[in-house]
């Protein structure tokens, strides 16, 4: 692993779980992570009850655009997370894995995302401090 670790968070749509588990790192590690996320059917805009629930903890995604990861990412990649993307998620042999097994948030309104993107914070600072990186907040 390098100085400055890469962490690509996967899921199907990209557009709730690995948006926010994005958002949460990039704003905990500030630029001591790289942070991708991508997904294996991306959809056309992030999920907006994310993106509202998001907001509520000061962290914006909505400028975020779901898409498929690279070959390129993913050989470069220190750690992958994958949030129930199943066999459609890619493996890299000697690349880290982890599997989150999180609600989907897709369909749900605001109170239902809540849950799910405060245990996505709780298992982003898991992995921060995995990864020997201090959180900024």
């Amino acid at each position: 692993m390098t100085d400055r670790p890469t962490v690509l968070f996967l899921c199907v749509h990209n557009a709730g779980r690995s948006q926010m588990a994005a958002g949460w790192l990039r704003t905990l590690a500030g630029d001591r992570v790289q942070v991708l996320s991508a997904g294996s059917a991306p959809v056309d805009e992030v999920n907006p009850a994310a993106v509202a629930a998001m907001r509520e903890v000061g962290i914006d995604i909505a400028d975020q655009q779901p898409r498929r990861w690279t070959d390129e990412e993913l050989s470069s990649t220190d750690v992958v997370v994958t949030m129930g993307c199943g066999d459609e998620c890619p493996y890299v042999p000697g690349t880290r894995y982890l599997d989150w097994e999180l609600t989907d948030p897709a369909g749900k309104g605001v109170d239902d995302v809540r849950p799910i993107r405060d245990e996505i914070e709780r298992r982003v600072r898991g992995l921060l401090a995995d990864l020997a990186v201090e959180p900024t907040a």
